[in-house]
């Protein structure tokens, strides 16, 4: 199910709007590729919702040294840490919950394994109790 753009979500996005078109593409491939879910913006994020959250995107507050220019940072929360040198940052908040960070600069990085990471996310928020 495609969401439709909102007035929040063009004011989230209002001082980047570079950064949009990558959301969109996303947005679209979460909605068509993982179960149902929920939308949330808020001021600071954008969340996505099963039963509990599993997916977040945020935009770059500060300036971070090898970041790129235009970009969105995709978070999601997993029973285990991903080591790979796509994740940006790893911290494990409570044990074996593990909340990974990863730069999203061009479409073509919302591929089989970030959506594989998203899906295992979503199901990883279904199994919580």
């Amino acid at each position: 199910m495609l969401r439709e753009p909102s007035e929040d979500l063009f004011l989230f996005f209002d001082k980047l709007p570079a950064a949009l078109p990558l959301f969109e593409a996303l947005d679209e491939r979460i909605a068509s590729e993982l179960g149902a879910s929920t939308r949330k913006v808020q001021r600071t994020q954008i969340t996505y919702k099963n039963r509990y959250n599993f997916a977040c995107i945020s935009l770059p507050v500060r300036r971070v040294k090898g970041w790129p220019e235009v970009c969105i940072i995709v978070t999601f929360g997993l029973g285990r840490r991903l080591l790979s040198a796509r994740i940006a940052v790893a911290t494990e908040p409570y044990p074996n919950r593990w909340t990974h960070h990863v730069t999203v600069s061009d479409t073509q990085e919302i591929d089989a394994e970030l959506m594989g990471w998203l899906r295992e996310a979503y199901e990883f928020s279904m199994s919580k109790k």
